[in-house]
């Protein structure tokens, strides 16, 4: 039965509800082994699926696991997703922005596997940050302040976590319906309402051309009317890192210079633009309308004051945030034009400083990392420091030319 599933796939023949129940399902309960969902996941990626398909996989993804019931909230709930890029942490500046403006966010998040940590990496960089709470404390929390950043309390979507780790390990993760099958079942879930998705696309993110980022923008749209959530999609650029810093605490401190009013440039362009379609979401007003909202309140710093009462909810201290790393630069060898900054080669040398992690069980160095001090267009002089380097390796190696253009 199962080869003849994998067959109907690698010959390009759609497949009922209940062929990939059988397969799927079969692998969570182990009894398809790694090398068949393998050779089925690849007939995926190689033949693409109907959107029957996908929908069919969605629910098989939800129902593998537990739903989170928000009922408790009475008020819109809206989340907000990336597919992941470098130096992303715009989760940290647009959960208080939105909550300030009374639209609860409650957000089950994730650590990190490759070149840089997640959101749950990042608040653990803040000393005495608790990510593991209770339902108890998540609901306490939530009526009170509006606002919960907590690691999965409930088993959601165990199989889609499952067939993940194997698709990691076999060249299976670019497949635009396995990725949007993957972000809808945990979004599902998870209990929102309604769902901003930041999808990125460049040689920084797993998406690389604009023509799939559409498509999985459809997909994700579609897969939302289905199941009667409303979905808007970002398309936002990874060919270049956002903001300028990129490893756990390096982030947390570029994502409070932002709440403070600090920092301009695609950071805070992108933050309030998926903050403004989260409050439009949630208030049912216009973008444009949402928009003023969210300036207003990112200026007269109650966005700063919701993080900071977050922080101190959920135990952490902000005033012990600091880095405690050796500083190496990297210097310019020429006078010129920094014409690129590479976000994959930027994230490669980040995890090798420290920042990342290859498996599950490899610890993150939370204070490595890299801060970026040119921006495109900058006049460069020899021996100008292009970027810093926090590290606790003793005199990291790096490719300049390979990270910034210069001519």
């Amino acid at each position: 039965m199962i080869l003849d599933i994998i067959s109907k796939k690698a010959n390009k023949y759609e497949l009922t509800k209940e062929e990939l129940e059988t397969i799927f399902m079969g692998y969570l309960k182990g009894e398809v082994k790694d090398y068949q969902m393998s050779a089925f996941l690849m007939a995926i990626c190689i033949n693409d699926m109907s959107d029957s398909e996908i929908f069919a996989l969605t629910d098989i993804f939800i129902r593998s696991g537990d739903v989170l019931d928000l009922s408790f909230i009475d008020a819109i709930k809206v989340d907000k997703h990336s597919t992941g890029g470098v130096g992303d942490k715009t989760t940290l500046i647009i959960a208080p922005l939105v909550a300030s403006l009374n639209v609860p966010v409650i957000k089950m998040s994730g650590r990190g596997l490759g070149y840089t940590g997640g959101t749950i990496d990042k608040l653990e960089s803040i000393p005495g940050f608790t990510v593991d709470l209770t339902e108890e404390e998540i609901k306490k929390q939530a009526k009170e302040i509006g606002l919960v950043i907590t690691s999965q309390t409930k088993d959601l979507a165990p199989l889609d976590k499952k067939v993940y780790a194997l698709r990691d390990v076999t060249a299976t993760t670019n497949s635009i319906p396995l990725i949007a099958s993957s972000i809808m079942s945990k979004k599902i879930a998870g209990g929102a309402d309604k769902i901003v998705i930041d999808i990125k696309v460049g040689n920084g993110a797993l998406i690389k051309t604009k023509e799939e980022a559409e498509r999985l923008s459809s997909l994700l749209i579609k897969i939302g009317t289905y199941y009667q959530k409303e979905v808007r999609t970002v398309i936002s650029d990874m060919n270049r890192p956002l903001g300028h810093n990129i490893g756990n605490k390096l982030e947390v401190m570029e994502a409070l210079d932002v709440l403070k009013g600090n920092t301009k440039g695609n950071l805070l362009d992108l933050s309030l633009t998926l903050a403004s379609k989260m409050v439009s979401l949630g208030k049912g007003i216009s973008e444009d309308k949402a928009m003023v909202e969210v300036k207003e309140n990112l200026q007269n710093g109650k966005a700063l004051d919701k993080f900071l009462e977050f922080v101190k909810y959920q135990h952490g201290n902000i005033d012990e945030l600091e880095i405690n790393a050796k500083v190496y630069n990297i210097k310019a060898n020429k006078n010129g034009t920094l014409k690129d900054i590479n976000a994959l080669n930027i994230a490669k040398l980040s995890e090798y400083l420290g920042a990342g992690r290859k498996s599950k069980d490899e610890k993150i160095d939370y204070n490595a990392g890299i801060v970026i001090k040119k921006e495109i267009g900058d006049e460069i002089k020899e021996g100008d420091i292009l970027a810093s380097l926090y590290t606790n390796i003793d005199n990291p190696t790096f490719n300049l030319e390979r990270i910034f253009e210069i001519s």
